[in-house]
């Protein structure tokens, strides 16, 4: 990939940050078990951690899947095309994941945030203002956003980019 320079730094800071909610969670949930079971006195603190973290570990791994092109697809029909129409069908279905992500998850969250921000709503266990949760959202949409605007120019380049002649040539006969 050409434009691997400018994907590759928010790769990693997404799949280090990712890993870290992740682990954050996994030690939330064994705290929560062991003080429930063992100590007979369950935390309040660490389910409701343990519930924010899995919002931000899902909507940054789907995020992530996208950057690696990991994403559920069906492809059942695309598989057999060649050239332009290969090239064309990825610049759809990136323009399509492009529109619902800056629609949806980055207008639309960005309005949710602004709404449940004005309210003021705070979760009932640590008194974290809710915005912050779902602050994630509009996040997740514009990282999103943005590998597919690279994908897009990838395949732009990549349809401009001279093919290869493969009649064979008269140097090989």
């Amino acid at each position: 990939m050409r434009l691997e320079k400018f994907k590759q730094p928010i790769d990693r800071l997404l799949a280090g940050f990712t890993v870290a909610v992740m682990a954050m969670l996994v030690v939330c949930v064994v705290w929560q078990v062991f003080s429930r079971y063992v100590l007979a006195q369950p935390s309040t603190m660490t389910d409701e951690i343990a519930r924010f973290s899995m919002i931000w570990v899902g909507l940054l791994g789907a995020a992530y899947a996208t950057g690696k092109r990991r994403h559920l697809s069906i492809d059942l029909f695309v598989s057999d095309l060649k050239g332009g129409r290969k090239l064309a069908n990825q610049l759809f279905v990136d323009l399509c994941v492009l529109l619902f992500s800056s629609g949806a998850m980055v207008w639309g969250g960005l309005t949710l945030v602004t709404k449940v921000y004005s309210t003021g709503q705070l979760s009932p266990a640590m008194q974290l203002p809710m915005a912050y949760v779902y602050a994630v959202l509009p996040l997740s949409g514009l990282i999103i956003s943005y590998y597919c605007v690279l994908f897009m120019l990838e395949t732009l380049l990549d349809s401009l980019a001279p093919t290869p002649d493969l009649a064979p040539s008269e140097e090989n006969i």
